[in-house]
């Protein structure tokens, strides 16, 4: 790990006005992804800025009825919050099919959005990586690509995101605010949020330099059937090979969002039109244009096989 300096923020202003300062800043929270960057080199930053000081640790009813999510609420209380349990159990039952108890009872709200990937090619620093190094290659389209992306991938990044909460969140329709250097605030829909590689797989999400999440707020409960469920090559402390996250209703219309299979939550509104007419025909429109490997080309039959699991559960 190489060296660098470190502050603990006492407000956001302070937080944000540190990091426009200081030359390849960081924000830290539970640190349950960057420390481990770090010590691999893959992170280096310069300066270090703690916000667990900054009070965004609060789950909030809004005043449109839904529930403003601090941007530090831990894994474990967010999943065991009664309004997320009773209004949003598609997040609580992501949140506790995510990492170990021990991880949850660290990482953040936020920090669980900015996972970076697990692709082995980017833990691997002799291997070439578009995202850890730009303009390097991407050695997992040749290499061993079981894990990765079969749909959202672009011909120099093959990555998929590794979280089950952002899956949930983008089944909920969230949105992130944030502050950035200056004050100004903003608010950007979770759709928005993560971003697909193309040429560009180095740029993750949509925050700027310096702009720090403060909040993560959901829309009034939509009610429905909660389902989420997560395929994976061990029982726990393992990362998707597919996630399903829906929402159904009694008509049998609803939401879906995938994980396992893309650089991003996936969902396409447009494929949740099918989905009176069963798994097959949501799981085509869900993967249309997919590009498959020969290692990972089960994945679009698991994806339809989980998503008839889980709308039978929810119908029944």
């Amino acid at each position: 790990m190489k060296a660098f300096t470190y502050e603990r923020a006492t407000s956001p202003a302070q937080a944000v006005a540190a990091a426009a300062r200081a030359p390849n800043a960081r924000f830290i929270a539970g640190g349950t992804n960057l420390l481990d960057l770090m010590k691999l080199e893959i992170e280096t930053p310069q300066h270090l800025i703690d916000v667990n000081g900054l009070g965004f640790d609060k789950v909030e009813a809004t005043p449109q009825g839904g529930l403003r999510i601090g941007a530090l609420v831990r894994n474990t209380d967010l999943a065991a919050d009664t309004r997320v349990r009773r209004d949003y159990g598609l997040l609580s039952r992501a949140l506790l099919a995510g990492a170990s108890a021990q991880l949850r009872n660290k990482a953040t709200t936020a920090g669980n959005l900015l996972q970076r990937t697990r692709c082995p090619y980017f833990y691997d620093t002799a291997q070439a990586c578009n995202k850890r190094k730009p303009g390097s290659g991407c050695s997992a389209i040749a290499g061993v690509s079981r894990q990765l992306a079969v749909v959202g991938a672009s011909e120099a990044c093959i990555a998929t995101h590794p979280s089950d909460m952002a899956v949930a969140m983008r089944a909920l329709d969230a949105t992130v605010e944030t502050v950035r250097p200056g004050g100004v605030r903003r608010t950007i829909p979770i759709a928005d949020f993560h971003k697909l590689p193309g040429s560009t797989p180095h740029a993750e999400n949509a925050l700027l330099p310096g702009e720090l999440i403060t909040s993560v707020t959901l829309p009034p409960p939509v009610g429905g059937k909660h389902v989420y469920q997560k395929v994976r090559d061990r029982a726990s402390y393992a990362f998707a090979l597919v996630s399903v996250a829906a929402i159904v209703q009694r008509d049998g219309t609803g939401r879906v969002a995938l994980g396992g299979v893309a650089p991003k939550p996936w969902r396409l509104e447009s494929a949740e039109a099918q989905m009176p007419r069963g798994a097959a025909a949501v799981a085509a429109a869900l993967l249309a244009g997919a590009k498959p490997t020969g290692q990972n080309e089960f994945k679009l039959t698991l994806v339809e096989r989980t998503l008839d699991a889980v709308l039978t559960e929810a119908r029944s």
